[in-house]
């Protein structure tokens, strides 16, 4: 039988989730350089995979007909530019857990250690109507030993 290397969900140190990305030529633009929307891609990658880690199955739930997370709002700043063949670490943190959303904030480094980009996003569980509700007990539960408060 063949095998293969584990998927790479990151890992979670302390409050800290890590997640590792390199940008490939898709990833750019004609110059070389990561193009601003992929930022957004890698940060959902890593937050999907921060919270699978955390033991919630967001499938099942949506399956089920009782909701899923989505973007409530987002803020980014770009603050230096990762280039073709870079490796980048995502580094994602909870720093409030409310009834129905929680807030992470996502840092984008060079493998050098240099900050590229940071963002702050709502995460919002909603019913499959869109509207606002609870998240299940048990992901509110998962979350809660690793909210790190007002600390990005």
């Amino acid at each position: 039988m063949t095998s293969y290397p584990p998927f790479p969900a990151g890992l979670i140190e302390g409050t800290v989730h890590r997640f590792a990305v390199r940008a490939y030529f898709e990833d750019t633009d004609l110059s070389g350089v990561v193009y601003h929307a992929n930022y957004l891609r890698w940060f959902e990658r890593a937050r999907s995979d921060f919270v699978r880690l955390l033991g919630i199955d967001q499938r099942t739930v949506n399956e089920a007909g009782e909701g899923a997370f989505a973007v409530a709002d987002l803020t980014i700043r770009y603050l230096a530019p990762a280039r073709l063949d870079d490796g980048v670490r995502i580094e994602t943190t909870c720093t409030d857990l409310r009834a129905a959303s929680c807030r992470m904030h996502q840092k984008a480094f060079r493998e050098d250690g240099l900050l590229l980009t940071e963002a702050s996003f709502r995460v919002g569980f909603v019913a499959p109507d869109g509207r606002p509700r609870r998240m299940p007990d048990g992901w509110r539960a998962a979350f809660a030993p690793i909210v790190s408060e007002g600390k990005p």
